[in-house]
């Protein structure tokens, strides 16, 4: 098993977009058995995959241990694809972290949610909080969605230094460049200066997913999109692969 985080400084940046993407593909492009653990209190992944209808709140109850993650999974229409949706009790989740103390907490569940899949996603929070510094420590690969500019470049760089700063050990993260249009002199800067960086374009499909609420190789597996999606998890199976 192995666990992916989508995370960035700043919302507004196409972080569950690519969480939801990255996750179909692991699902029928790879075959693996693939959950999406929404963790952002704003649960767009939750809403794109229909699993925002819950009745009662109990994302942040599951992370204190009392119910079993087992009992908040939700299968979804896509095959291979299960769900443990966010709602708006992960708010006060950084001030439970903050009192708890331990950075491993949320590796234990991690842990207990192994046996039953092959990749884990987890649509993280923006911002650099205790909820994010718990899942930068504990995921495999940390996927950082970026539209490119000189700003997003240095919350980048300042994320990155807060973590080797810190002396503990992180996964490694992988800059995504997102809603990217070539037409634009900054983004054709930014795309010089890091030729290696995947690039999802600016395109509608991708706005389209929030309203027909399907990830974009389900609906246009032929577009741009879609297949730059499908290629940076190629390249993500082929880095776990040699973890």
């Amino acid at each position: 098993m192995a666990t992916i985080a989508v995370y960035s400084m700043k919302g507004g940046v196409g972080k569950s977009c690519t969480a939801i993407n990255l996750a179909w593909n692991s699902a029928v492009n790879s075959s693996r058995k693939t959950l999406v653990w929404d963790l952002d209190p704003q649960g767009a992944a939750s809403f794109i995959l229909n699993g925002d209808k819950q009745k009662k709140d109990h994302a942040r109850a599951m992370i204190e241990g009392d119910i079993k993650p087992s009992k908040l999974v939700r299968k979804t229409e896509f095959e291979n694809i299960d769900l443990l949706a966010a709602d708006l009790s992960l708010r006060g989740l950084d001030r439970f972290f903050f009192d708890l103390g331990k950075r491993k907490h949320i590796g234990k569940i991690l842990k207990q949610l192994s046996k039953d899949y092959d990749r884990i996603i987890l649509d993280c929070p923006p911002g650099l909080t205790e909820t994010s510094e718990q899942i930068l420590r504990n995921a495999d690969l940390v996927i950082v969605p970026i539209i490119p500019s000189p700003l997003s470049e240095r919350a980048l760089k300042d994320v990155q230094h807060f973590l080797d700063s810190e002396g503990r050990k992180h996964a490694p993260m992988l800059p995504v460049f997102t809603m990217v249009d070539r037409r634009r002199t900054i983004h054709k800067q930014m795309l010089k200066q890091h030729k290696k960086w995947p690039v999802i374009p600016m395109a509608s499909v991708v706005e389209r997913m929030t309203k027909i609420k399907k990830p974009v190789g389900a609906f246009a597996a032929s577009s741009p999109a879609a297949k730059s999606y499908a290629k940076i998890w190629r390249g993500i199976e082929k880095k776990l692969t040699k973890v």
